[in-house]
């Protein structure tokens, strides 16, 4: 199999019953009864998910703006790119990413382009993010977003490229869409540049919408 030939495909297995035993504000748990290959049934626990986007910002310094937030379930101040959940159902991912960077960091910018999509754990949960390279940043206009809650006592820096790598490979970041991002952001740029990026408005199967 060559690079040109791998790639992710839609299956969908049967699905002999489904139930709900958990509904949270923002998720919810769902177990299904899931037909294998050789007849037999078997259960799969898993959170369903809205979806989320992230945004990779990078200023013309070639830094990329962070922001350090508290994340009760692994206990720690994790350092990550602005991000946010797909409020609407069907709500358009650019719209969405366009709003997180201003609310988190207060900042605009003139270049968007899909750096690339995820699925966080599929394993466990169904969420799906697709991480933007936002780039021609300035200053947001008006007043700033009235944080609350974790949000409060976020800390934001820019952050050069290369010190990022060093701490992921180093493993002293963790944050998903941080590693994933600062990654693919430095691959883009060796490979065939931010200009061969899919648009902003790229079709997404996983959280389909409408331009």
């Amino acid at each position: 199999m060559t690079g040109s030939t791998i790639k992710d495909t839609p299956e969908e297995w049967e699905v002999r019953s489904t139930r709900t035993p958990f509904r949270g504000k923002k998720t919810s748990i769902r177990t299904d009864d899931v037909v294998m290959p050789d007849g037999s049934v078997a259960s799969r626990d898993y959170q369903v998910h809205p979806g989320s986007v992230a945004v990779l910002a990078l200023d013309g310094e070639g830094r990329v703006l962070v922001i350090r937030q508290y994340r009760h379930p692994v206990r720690e101040k994790l350092w990550e790119i602005p991000a946010g959940l797909l409020d609407v159902p069907g709500e358009n991912p650019l719209h969405a990413a366009q709003r997180e960077l201003y609310e988190e960091a207060h900042v605009k910018a003139e270049d968007w382009r899909v750096l690339t999509d995820v699925y966080t754990t599929p394993g466990g949960c169904d969420e799906a993010v697709r991480i933007f390279l936002a780039r021609d940043l300035s200053e947001a206009a008006g007043e700033r977003f009235e944080v609350e809650d974790e949000e409060a006592d976020m800390e934001l820096a820019r952050v050069p490229v290369a010190d990022l790598v060093r701490g992921v490979l180093a493993g002293d970041l963790h944050n998903n869409c941080l590693v994933v991002g600062v990654l693919a952001l430095v691959a883009a740029e060796r490979g065939d540049g931010f200009d061969a990026l899919r648009p902003a408005q790229a079709p997404w199967p996983a959280r389909p919408f409408e331009a």
